[in-house]
């Protein structure tokens, strides 16, 4: 069994590889994180940035569209992330009317995608 704080840490690894351009690693942590934590958004997200890192938003895109989160809650932050992904795979039209839709509601995903359109958040 994974403790919490192991997820957390591993995941943070995951991202730091993803930053640094190392798709191999953060591969193999996300994944895994993926396996041993099925349903919850973070590994799904840190896979989609290091493919968005390596320059495979499609990929990325595919991922975030298929995903099914455990906590329906989760949804507005993967969609968000999706809607990043689709401005860098030159679907301009899709992230908007996506980002568009999320940034009227409350949350992290409301606040990354008020953030990508260039919007106010919410008490600024």
């Amino acid at each position: 069994m994974l403790l919490a704080d192991d997820a957390r840490m591993l995941s943070e690894i995951g991202f730091l590889a993803a930053g640094a351009g190392d798709v191999v690693r953060a591969e193999a942590i996300f994944s895994a994180l993926r396996r041993l934590r099925p349903g919850q958004a973070y590994p799904l997200i840190g896979l989609a940035v290091a493919w968005l890192n390596a320059g495979r938003a499609p990929d990325a895109v595919r991922l975030l569209e298929s995903a099914m989160p455990a906590d329906p809650a989760e949804r507005p932050l993967l969609d968000a992330w999706r809607g990043f992904a689709l401005q860098l795979a030159g679907r301009n039209q899709e992230s908007v009317r996506l980002l568009e839709a999320i940034a009227h509601g409350d949350g992290e995903g409301a606040r990354l995608a008020r953030a990508l359109l260039g919007l106010p958040q919410e008490g600024a």
